[in-house]
């Protein structure tokens, strides 16, 4: 195979034949003789203090092993600390088992441990707990209010941190611009509602002092770094070993939650493995959320709608404890999107509420700070009477503007600096797909039939390819085989198939002879996870490097048994052979056996390196930038507030593509989990901190009839920040499509003169608007 043939490559996915056949393995399908299970007593109420847990009665359940609470698990009782940080944050501990106070319904306040999961659920319901109900905080708005209670004694104002971002003289162009608009819109939380839900299970060897675990994660060696923490053990005593299957993360898996702890630290109590699966129900009140966000938007712009200043002050639900900063950080950089803005003030004022934890969940801020710039170019248009496409067009950075210093700071600590881009290539291209003249025509004509038909565009800009580093070890095993090993965990994007390729195009070898094995700590020692669009540019990358070192090895042995230079030997198939004389050649088995084994005894043959294996770790200097454009066209029923989709483009721009194939697959699951974020996903809770909608009943996720068909236009400038030139294409799908959804549901219906401010547009929300309600 010629080098370089794979890369771009629409390779069917190997992981396929096992997924389509139920041959897959996720974590309850690991198999640990005796196992026992575990379930959570979990607080009924979003601010209480716990005066006393009276636990006899479910210990004398039969088949109950052990009852503990965070009393009792002293060890435990440390903090959980924050996965991305700042100085300026106001940080309260967050613990695995809390032993005084609940701040959020469904924290975990006592766990049991029994013979069966349906044991430890039976005697959970027979712990008593004494709770001083307290005032919750439900909202932002709550938690700002004056003389509101505080989630937490030693944070009197309920703000975990307020932070600014400011690019030139916004305030001056403010209030020097011809024309200034202001408005607020309102982004609901939703959760990551992956098929597989959360879990965990371990085995300690006290022979050995190690522990062995098998969590749900999109991030192992972190998850093994705090495991060790909390059961006071090195690092290299805890092994992690993601299954081989897992049943979608988007975000929330890649944090680490009290049972990630609770749950080895009780396999070692007991010297008995134990395991917790997450039930639909835990997974509604339990599981971190995100998106909640309120913002404030002032824009100024010329007679032409050429934008002079944007400033957005918006206020981020932390809930009870901020389990990171990632989510409001990406928020508060991401709002300049593709367009020149000489003036920006971007502002963040992040609340502790009686909520569960924010986290990532697919688009991580993203989808927040896009609503806040497309909704706004939108009325920008609207009030200029001009048209949309056209304001956006003058407001682009220009194709020779690259790389482009937007004048903020992104969540990574670098300056905000566009890598490469088309913005105006794309646009266009989002366009001429969509027949933008054509579906306007074809809006008028359906107006004048009663129908009420909006279009909407919206357009982002994606940081990713994030740091700090990730690993690939490539090894030469004894069968002949290159085995690819990552830290990355796989969660459906067919990493078994990508990174064969991307070593197969590095190597010169068919991607026959490559296996790739990811998620398990004892077989590469550092890593950092699969999220934030990442990984393809960071462990790629480390692949393709150890990939090509890893050829030189093996031409080094083989030149050394071929007696010629390595300059004229090529792979050809399992085999390394002379160029021109494939009769003269060695298969890559003998060459593990000289270099691995030792074939000749004692002495290793004179020039043959002992071993072969490449480990790379690749560090990006910055964030690589995606970026996409995408067009729909909507019908509104005024009657039920019911909208259709009748039309959707999404152009996207991920740099070098691996694999065409994969990457529409990431794109069209990303749009998907954003027609849920646009328009029925939501999360009710009332004024106590209730959850009202705690099971699919009432949480709306879009199926198959709800997903319209969507056409794909793809634009590639390769980042120079990586040496394949990739960028991240998981989260771009979801981005844009609740700002979309919302420019073109607000130009349906404006012959009512009606405002889409709150996402997501549910048909009460939408007939309330109309109604003027």
């Amino acid at each position: 195979m010629a080098e370089g043939a794979m890369i771009g490559a629409a390779v069917p996915r190997r992981e396929d034949q096992r997924l389509l056949t139920g041959a897959g393995t996720y974590l309850d399908d690991v198999d640990l003789p005796g196992c026992y299970e575990a379930a959570f007593l979990r607080s009924p109420h979003a601010a209480a203090r716990v005066l006393g847990i009276d636990t006899s009665a479910a210990k004398a359940v039969p088949g109950v092993i052990g009852v503990w609470t965070g009393r009792e698990l002293t060890d435990l009782v440390k903090p959980i600390p924050p996965k991305v940080t700042n100085p300026k944050l106001v940080d309260v501990p967050r613990y695995p088992l809390p032993p005084d106070a609940a701040h959020f319904v469904g924290e975990p306040l006592a766990v049991v441990v029994a013979t069966s999961r349906h044991v430890a659920e039976d005697a959970v319901e027979l712990i008593d707990v004494d709770y001083e109900v307290l005032p919750a905080i439900a909202s932002t708005g709550a938690a700002l209010a004056e003389d509101a209670p505080k989630v937490h004694e030693e944070v009197p104002d309920n703000v975990a941190i307020h932070l600014v971002q400011t690019a030139g003289d916004p305030e001056t162009a403010l209030e020097t611009a011809p024309h200034r608009l202001r408005e607020r819109f309102i982004i609901a939380r939703g959760g990551g509602h992956s098929m597989e839900t959360r879990g965990i299970a371990a085995r300690y060897d006290a022979s050995t002092g190690q522990f062995t675990v098998w969590p749900c994660s999109q991030s192992p060696h972190y998850t093994r770094n705090l495991i060790a923490s909390f059961c006071d053990v090195v690092e290299d005593d805890v092994r992690v070993v993601v299954p081989r299957d897992n049943g979608g993360g988007f975000g929330p898996k890649a944090q680490f939650h009290g049972e990630d702890a609770v749950v080895p630290y009780l396999a070692r109590l007991l010297d008995n493995p134990v395991k917790w699966i997450e039930d639909r129900s835990e997974n509604f009140v339990a599981t971190m959320m995100e998106r909640t966000q309120v913002h404030d938007v002032e824009v100024a712009f010329d007679d032409d709608g050429r934008l002079l200043a944007v400033k957005d002050v918006f206020q981020h639900d932390q809930g009870a404890y901020c389990a990171g900063l990632q989510v409001p950080t990406i928020t508060l950089s991401t709002l300049p999107g593709q367009y020149r803005i000489p003036n920006i003030h971007s502002e963040l004022i992040a609340c502790y509420t009686n909520m569960v934890p924010t986290s990532s969940v697919r688009g991580a801020g993203r989808p927040q700070a896009v609503v806040a710039m497309e909704r706004m170019v939108d009325r920008i248009a609207e009030h200029l009477g001009a048209d949309p496409a056209e304001v956006r067009r003058i407001n682009l950075v220009q194709a020779d503007e690259f790389p482009y210093r937007v004048g903020l700071t992104f969540r990574d600590g670098s300056p905000l600096t566009y890598d490469s881009g088309d913005f105006p290539a794309l646009h266009q291209a989002v366009l001429d797909k969509f027949d933008y003249e054509g579906e306007r025509a074809r809006q008028r004509e359906l107006r004048e039939q009663g129908r009420l038909i909006g279009i909407g565009l919206g357009a982002y800009v994606e940081g990713c390819g994030l740091g700090p580093y990730e690993g690939a070890r490539l090894r030469l095993t004894n069968n002949g085989m290159v085995l690819v090993t990552l830290a990355a965990t796989p969660l459906g994007q067919g990493y078994e198939t990508v990174y064969a390729q991307i070593a197969s195009d590095a190597m010169g070898l068919d991607m026959r002879h490559i296996a790739v094995a990811t998620g398990d700590t004892a077989r590469i020692p550092f890593g950092q996870g699969s999220f934030a669009s990442r990984t393809t540019v960071t462990a790629g990358s480390a692949t393709f490097q150890a990939a090509q070192r890893l050829r030189d090895l093996i031409l080094e042995v083989a030149e050394v048994l071929l007696k010629t230079s390595a300059a004229d030997l090529r792979f050809d198939g399992d085999r390394v052979c002379v160029v021109g004389s494939p009769e003269r050649g060695v298969t890559l088995a003998e060459v593990a056996q000289v270099a691995n084994i030792g074939k000749h005894g004692i002495t290793m043959q004179a020039g043959v390196p002992a071993g072969i294996e490449a480990t790379s770790y690749f560090a990006p200097e910055r964030a690589a930038y995606a970026s996409g454009m995408h067009a729909a066209t909507v019908e509104v029923d005024p009657e039920t507030g019911a909208v259709r989709i009748l039309r959707y483009v999404i152009g996207h721009d991920c740099g070098t593509v691996i694999n065409p194939m994969l990457v529409d697959g990431q794109v069209l699951g990303g749009f998907a989990h954003g027609i849920g974020n646009a328009l029925y996903e939501e999360p009710c809770y009332d004024e106590a901190g209730q959850p009202q909608t705690t099971s699919y009943l009432d949480y709306a996720l879009p199926s198959s009839v709800e997903v319209p068909p969507v056409e794909l236009v793809h634009l590639y400038t390769p980042s120079p920040l990586n040496p394949l030139g990739v960028k991240g294409a998981g989260e771009g799908g979801t981005i844009p499509v609740p700002a979309t959804i919302a420019n073109a549901v607000e130009d349906a219906l404006r012959p009512f003169g009606a405002r889409i401010n709150n996402l997501p547009l549910t048909p009460a929300k939408i007939f309330a608007a109309v109604s003027g309600g």
